[in-house]
């Protein structure tokens, strides 16, 4: 009898891993297509802004947009669904993200486009801080910083895979076919999440309660830790295209494929940054932020050599991902009692850092800042230097507490 009730107990306990393997995979698919989103700009700055008679900056303020849609409209749709059950709110979320990159791919215009960047831009924070409260949820306290990796493999995949083929299609076939295949790509997302992601808990603390988390220090040390440590990767990442073609040498058509490494750097960074966020967070997270400054700062001077810049981009990529498992497990430490808010607003920190990255490296080259285009690498470790400094307040302010 023993025998069979621990025999039984092994089956529902394998069932349910499985189960929460599924889930997080389909969350994963739906990180996968909103990082597509996120990033494919990059990769066809000069083909947007050539169609659509716009500069590369204006080009590159397509992704300033959606980031500050992201940081502006992640915590008001959270506020406006906080009683919505969590499932129901990330399908409600996708299929918005569908209808504005569909809305993408028909933009006759700039404005219109922006438009729809923007209008699917307002789900992705939401997505994000939902989708990391739910992964948290479903594995035991002490990987969660894993199970959150596991979805943010997402946006590596989307790198790796994603950014290269739909940067190759938008090459091939015009920059509107990407946007077709990433609403095809949201739809088949859509439909996982309706089958393996489990309905969870709602919210249990009042709109008051999530709201007062806001007024602790340590959360705005958190939010400033996010925005810059990641906003040094932007500054330069988005317009990675111009320095690969205009200062190393490299064709276009390389750029899908140098992409294709940066995407292996980062997945690599992911899980690895997870695993050692579950160990010791503050000092790996510092650890990682130092690298990413110095690395920033060399391909200053390894962008004039091929081979260096190979190398440099791939540590890049392992570096800056390395950084968000991170981030993302401590804001939700930070702020317990409102873990959807929270979460929430970090993944709008990580956007508003994107935007003020972009804006940024186009100053640096719209007014020829210590010469434009090559300044761009170095000024993007001084962003991330600037994280750094708010990582080791946070760290801190976080033994005065404990």
């Amino acid at each position: 009898m023993l025998t069979e009730n621990m025999a039984r107990h092994s089956e529902q306990t394998l069932a349910t891993r499985k189960g929460s393997t599924l889930a997080l995979y389909a969350l994963t698919l739906g990180a996968f297509a909103i990082g597509m989103t996120e990033f494919i700009i990059m990769g066809l700055l000069s083909e947007v802004a050539t169609s659509l008679n716009v500069s590369i900056p204006m080009a590159g303020f397509l992704i300033t947009g959606y980031a500050l849609g992201v940081a502006i409209g992640a915590p008001i749709i959270t506020i406006a669904t906080h009683r919505m059950p969590r499932k129901a709110l990330l399908l409600f979320l996708m299929i918005l993200f569908i209808a504005g990159n569909a809305l993408a791919a028909l933009a006759p215009n700039y404005t219109v486009l922006m438009f729809a960047r923007i209008l699917a831009a307002l789900t992705h924070g939401s997505f994000f801080g939902v989708g990391s409260v739910i992964a948290a949820e479903l594995v035991p306290k002490e990987k969660r910083a894993g199970a959150i990796a596991i979805m943010f493999t997402g946006l590596t995949l989307a790198n790796i895979l994603g950014v290269p083929i739909g940067t190759f299609l938008g090459q091939a076939y015009g920059w509107r076919s990407t946007f077709w295949a990433i609403t095809i790509i949201g739809i088949i997302a859509l439909i996982g999440i309706v089958m393996l992601v489990p309905k969870v808990a709602n919210a249990t603390s009042s709109l008051r309660q999530e709201l007062g988390v806001l007024k602790r220090p340590a959360v705005h040390i958190a939010l400033l830790m996010t925005v810059f440590g990641f906003g040094g990767v932007f500054t330069a990442f988005t317009y990675i295209s111009p320095i690969l073609v205009d200062i190393t040498g490299f064709s276009p058509s390389s750029v899908s494929y140098i992409l294709v490494l940066f995407g292996v750097g980062i997945t690599i960074g992911n899980i690895y940054g997870g695993k050692l966020a579950d160990r010791k967070l503050f000092p790996s997270l510092l650890g990682i932020l130092v690298v990413l400054a110095l690395v920033l700062a060399v391909f200053s001077f390894t962008d004039q050599n091929k081979v260096l810049t190979l190398i440099t981009v791939f540590i890049l990529g392992i570096a800056a991902f390395g950084t968000v498992p991170g981030l993302q497990l401590h804001m939700l430490n930070t702020a317990k009692e409102a873990p959807t808010l929270a979460s929430t607003l970090n993944i709008a920190a990580f956007n508003l850092g994107n935007a003020l990255g972009a804006y940024i490296g186009g100053v640096v080259i719209d007014f020829n800042f210590a010469g434009g285009l090559p300044a761009v690498p170095w000024v993007a470790s001084l962003v991330t230097v600037i994280g750094i400094l708010f990582t080791i307040w946070g760290a801190q302010h976080q033994k005065r507490l404990s």
